[in-house]
């Protein structure tokens, strides 16, 4: 049996309509009584390569799975349709796919942790997905965190050039990667935010899944915003941009935070940091401000 001081790390596995989704979960100790955070990945990383990354000489900092474990959370996260593990279809797996692979999820998260209630935190095209299961399924979701959000893209520079590609993406369900596509994430608004071995490692890890991941959510950001009405989005809401980050402008986002009607929201802009927060240089930074919004969800 485990000590009070190993994270465990058990897998599930989710069907939808056919499909199996595979989905994971850590936690430090025993999860009994302890609030469960789900996070959603975006369109390049499937699940472990974005939240449970483990770095040579950097052991678990790089891993959101575990730094949420350590700070008390009961954390799940899943791979959507067409990436990771997952069953692999036709489907471009867009954002209203991956709100659909969230809800046929929540009764297997449910049925293991006797919660009806969860905090979301999603990370870019990720983030799309958790607001927009948040609008669908209010009584799911406790708290919502969205990082490098976007909402309607106007003004984005990084929508802007990835345009110039769309043909190519609503041509085809899935879309080639290689170590340079990983790469740009994290330099193409401002290098040296992430630590190069941050990097490979992230290259590296997702490439073990293969070269092709779905479309769906490229598709979503250049041609079909906005996806979700902030009005409808009842859940305390965390919105958290890198000061650098080239996916939206704070004007965006922040029309967006003026219209959410709960009076518990908070916009925070993270200095010297870019499109990936919990994978920058100071992701303390981002720890902080996430578990600061979380934590008073305990007694709130």
């Amino acid at each position: 049996m485990a000590d009070d001081h190993t994270i465990s790390r058990e897998e599930y596995w989710a069907d939808k309509g056919g499909v199996k989704l595979c989905l994971y979960r850590k936690y430090q100790g025993s999860p009994e009584g302890k609030p469960v955070l789900f996070l959603v990945h975006g369109s390049s990383m499937s699940a472990l390569p974005a939240y449970d990354l483990q770095v040579p000489s950097r052991g678990s900092q790089y891993s959101v799975m575990d730094q949420c474990a350590l700070h008390g959370y009961d954390v799940w996260t899943m791979d959507h349709e067409g990436y990771g593990r997952s069953g692999r279809t036709e489907n471009n797996s867009n954002v209203s796919q991956g709100a659909d692979d969230l809800r046929a999820a929540m009764p297997v998260v449910e049925k293991h942790t006797r919660a009806s209630g969860f905090y979301f935190y999603g990370q870019s095209s990720g983030s799309l997905r958790a607001a927009l299961f948040a609008q669908q399924q209010p009584a799911s979701v406790r708290r919502l965190v969205l990082d490098a959000f976007v909402w309607t893209g106007e003004g984005s520079p990084t929508l802007a050039k990835r345009r110039e590609r769309l043909s190519e993406w609503r041509s085809n369900h899935v879309r080639a990667i290689d170590k340079d596509m990983i790469r740009s994430i994290f330099t193409r608004d401002k290098p040296g935010t992430t630590e190069p071995q941050v990097v490979e490692a992230a290259a590296e890890a997702q490439l073990s899944y293969g070269p092709l991941i779905p479309t769906g959510t490229y598709v979503d950001m250049c041609a079909n915003l906005p996806l979700v009405d902030p009005s409808k989005v009842q859940a305390p809401t965390l919105i958290i941009r890198g000061e650098h980050d080239g996916i939206a402008t704070l004007a965006d986002l922040a029309a967006f935070f003026t219209m959410l009607p709960n009076s518990d929201k908070q916009l925070v802009v993270i200095p010297d940091c870019a499109h990936v927060a919990p994978l920058g240089q100071d992701s303390s930074r981002f720890y902080r401000a996430m578990f600061a919004f979380l934590d008073a969800g305990k007694t709130g």
